[in-house]
């Protein structure tokens, strides 16, 4: 053949070499949002130095607040953990959600949320997205309706059950249906005493409470695997830290920036009644825990930026509730917990349920902005399903609304109200309409007298002022009746 017709012989392949290579369409649909979503165990209000917080070191997040949105408004589903992780999942508040009470089924996990119930991670896993659990889960066993592979989730690694989760040191975790052993032989238990005769001023009697295998350890291990196995295609995170809840059980290594602060900290050593485990330096112990929280959440965005996802991804962080109502362990008065706020875990007051919230999402929501918008755990599912281009699979029955516009700096109407109940803890119920605020307390003992708050003017919930605004409790009274449906499982009395 001659050259010149090998010449065109050669073009003529190549043309149609290049012609075979896929050339992105100008209507092909981009690659969805990743979903990271975190979620701090027992975390109070101004616990983050990005929320006020003076004594404990959280850098990490405190970068992710500077890179993000703070919601300072925000609210947790519920008062205690597994009501407000109901909500989350389900997107419907106290009043109309199937968990609306911590409820064990021994003899491991609490009571589960049926199959009839919609996840988030359901809808995520409808619309592509790899789904994966870390942590705690909370609402139902290992082999009820309600284990986390049977509500949407692809793979789970962590503490299936609330109680189990008490301990840092136990003999094992779940990894999607199956015990894994952890080398804590043997495992720390959650709640115990000093030996007897033990001396509390010797830091020795407290090393029986020390573990080799710290279970977080092997849970932030396990989500950063996921994240690399995943960076290819959508994923939704979710990680449900176990920490700060107690027991106080941290590796002695975190322990010394702290100890090295010379802080005045008696320890904690039990006594009778109901606790967890003693701890010689506790207030040391405390701060170390959620420095060593921040790190592993620091750990999962340092990969997101090795892996070139951040510009990606979506970054939600808050708390199930407020701060520990244990104060012999957790001296919430000597690191201002909740600030100026009232109440603490296990209460409807604002110290139990508002928590310290940041969103990040680069190009989408504007570094280092605040926002005051109330919203609440209900939110996530409808908010999240807007930003994936999926609102309108979010299902009819939720309670949340989106809150794109607000994250993305846009005006938002205000929402109509935020509704609380709470079966326990005395029976507690609340509703808030703009500044207005509506408690019940006590309730398991008849009590239906409505307490009301201007949350602008006292946000430390101090002046009731039901008496000079009789209209105003009427109105959310009604709000109250309204949005109760009664529970047989969960009843509130007196009114179910």
């Amino acid at each position: 053949m001659p050259r010149s017709s090998t010449t065109l012989h050669l073009a003529f392949v190549f043309a149609v070499a290049i012609s075979l290579i896929p050339i992105p369409s100008a209507h092909a649909k981009p690659r969805k949002p990743n979903v990271v979503l975190i979620v701090a165990d027992d975390l109070g209000y101004r616990e983050l130095g990005s929320f006020g917080q003076q004594k404990i070191k959280t850098p990490n997040l405190d970068a992710l607040a500077r890179q993000g949105m703070r919601l300072t408004q925000h609210y947790s589903g519920n008062a205690v953990c597994a009501p407000s992780r109901c909500v989350l999942m389900t997107g419907k508040h106290p009043g109309h959600a199937y968990v609306r009470s911590n409820k064990a089924t021994p003899p491991e996990g609490q009571w589960p949320i049926p199959d009839s119930e919609v996840t988030v991670a359901e809808l995520l896993r409808e619309q592509g997205y790899v789904t994966g659990g870390f942590g705690k889960w909370g609402l139902g066993g290992p082999e009820s309706s309600g284990r986390p592979l049977q509500q949407g989730f692809q793979r789970f690694f962590g503490y299936n059950c609330q109680s189990h989760a008490h301990s840092y040191y136990p003999s094992y975790l779940r990894s999607d249906g199956k015990r894994i052993p952890l080398k804590n032989d043997p495992p720390v238990p959650g709640h115990a005493s000093l030996k007897k005769g033990a001396d509390p001023a010797d830091p020795t009697s407290y090393d029986i409470f020390k573990g080799q295998d710290y279970a977080p350890d092997r849970i932030n291990e396990q989500a950063l695997a996921f994240v690399r196995q995943n960076k290819d295609r959508p994923f939704f995170l979710y990680y449900p830290t176990v920490i700060p809840h107690v027991a106080l059980h941290v590796p002695d290594e975190e322990l010394k920036p702290y100890l090295a602060l010379g802080w005045n900290d008696p320890p904690f050593t039990r006594g009778k009644g109901y606790g967890y485990t003693p701890h010689f330096t506790p207030r040391a112990a405390y701060a170390a825990m959620i420095t060593r929280m921040d790190r592993y959440i620091g750990n999962v965005l340092k990969l997101l930026d090795e892996l070139q996802l951040t510009d990606h991804t979506i970054v939600i962080f808050s708390s199930d509730n407020g701060t520990t109502h244990l104060g012999a362990e957790v001296d919430y008065n000597f690191f201002a917990s909740v600030g100026e706020l009232r109440g603490l875990k296990g209460s409807l007051y604002e110290g139990g349920v508002r928590v310290p919230t940041l969103v990040r999402y680069p190009g989408h929501v504007q570094a280092g902005s605040t926002n005051e918008f109330v919203s609440g755990f209900e939110d996530w599912m409808p908010t999240i399903l807007d930003w994936i281009g999926a609102a309108q699979t979010t299902p009819e029955n939720v309670d949340g609304v989106s809150l794109v516009p607000t994250l993305e700096g846009r005006q938002q109407p205000p929402r109509p109200f935020l509704y609380r109940e709470f079966p326990s803890y005395g029976g507690q119920q609340t509703v808030r309409v703009g500044e207005w605020k509506a408690v019940r307390q006590k309730m398991s003992k008849g009590n239906l007298k409505i307490e009301l708050y201007n949350l602008a003017k006292d946000v430390g919930e101090q002046n009731n002022v039901a008496a000079q605004h009789p209209d105003v409790v009427a109105r959310l009274a009604r709000l109250m009746a309204e949005q109760h449906v009664p529970s047989q499982t969960f009843p509130l009395k007196p009114i179910d």
